[in-house]
């Protein structure tokens, strides 16, 4: 992995089922087709099944295929994200040439079971988490109760920082092993987040909350977007020193970047591969790693 040092016999490589795993897709619409479009191109590619799709979406895109024929269908409406626990539906509409009416979703109700508006509760273990339209979760609904439990396996402690914590995922069974927990969510999953877990909440960047920081937990677990950690927060978290980093990353290459730079201060303690995206080049990394001179 890029300049790194690590024991290739500390990768776990973790999997599920390869077909029906996804409980949340992006579905276009063109002319009375409904489908997805090209990578890099809005060309739309019909679809009556989607294989990597879980049951209740495909039935939600029969459903589509049939209303979107329908002259009561808002031509207006371009694409709508699904979002499901194969119980509850939620619609969020992501391109319109104008506002949606209620009575559109009132319709989608009557044809779609499980239709809610506003969040959506989803189970996770022995945990429910509120998921607004608008907040990131994870897609992979075979592997969502184990990802947690890879990233913090059984790290025990009196504090802990969830840093880019979306709507808790990992804040709420950290909560359990740890005193004190302090997530950190600037965006618009903190409100979910401050309802899922009893936690102390800080709707911040994490670099504002790291540079006011005085000292460190023992454990900070980071769940960064794409771009990574990135120089700044890295930086401050060898000054910081926790213990105990954990990193879930969904970008190899800015993962290296990033532990290239903590390698000074911390070692590896272990890697597991999560394949969240079969049948695409996708992975999930979660990296655990210790100060050098913690034993």
């Amino acid at each position: 992995m890029g300049k790194v040092d690590f024991d290739p016999a500390k990768v776990a490589i973790e999997s599920a089922e390869p077909f029906g795993y996804r409980n949340r897709i992006q579905l276009h619409f063109d002319r009375g087709r409904i489908g997805y479009r090209e990578m890099n191109s809005r060309q739309l590619v019909p679809v009556d099944l989607c294989p990597i799709a879980s049951p209740k979406i495909n039935e939600v895109v029969a459903a589509l295929t049939r209303l979107v024929r329908d002259p009561r269908w808002p031509r207006f409406v371009h694409s709508l994200e699904i979002f499901t626990d194969e119980r509850q539906v939620q619609w969020n509409v992501l391109e319109s040439d104008q506002p949606v009416a209620k009575r559109f979703f009132e319709w989608l109700a009557e044809e779609v079971a499980g239709t809610v508006t506003g969040p959506l509760e989803y189970p996770v273990n022995q945990y429910r988490f509120r998921v607004s339209g608008d907040s990131f979760f994870q897609v992979n609904r075979f592997l969502l109760p184990r990802l947690a439990e890879i990233a913090i396996g059984e790290a025990s402690g009196e504090s802990a920082w969830d840093l880019y914590a979306g709507v808790g995922l990992f804040s709420v069974p950290i909560s359990r092993r740890f005193s004190k927990v302090t997530a950190v969510e600037s965006g618009r999953a903190a409100s979910d987040l401050r309802h899922n877990a009893r936690v102390e909440v800080v709707p911040e960047q994490t670099e504002v909350f790291l540079a006011k920081a005085a000292a460190a937990p023992d454990l900070v677990l980071a769940d960064p977007p794409r771009a990574g950690l990135g120089k700044t927060v890295t930086a401050r978290l060898i000054e910081l020193l926790p213990h105990r980093l954990v990193i879930v990353a969904c970008d190899p290459a800015t993962l290296a970047r990033d532990l290239a730079a903590l390698q000074p201060a911390y070692e590896i303690e272990g890697i597991s591969l999560v394949d969240l995206f079969p049948q695409t080049f996708h992975l999930e990394t979660v990296v655990r790693l210790r100060t050098r001179d913690a034993r």
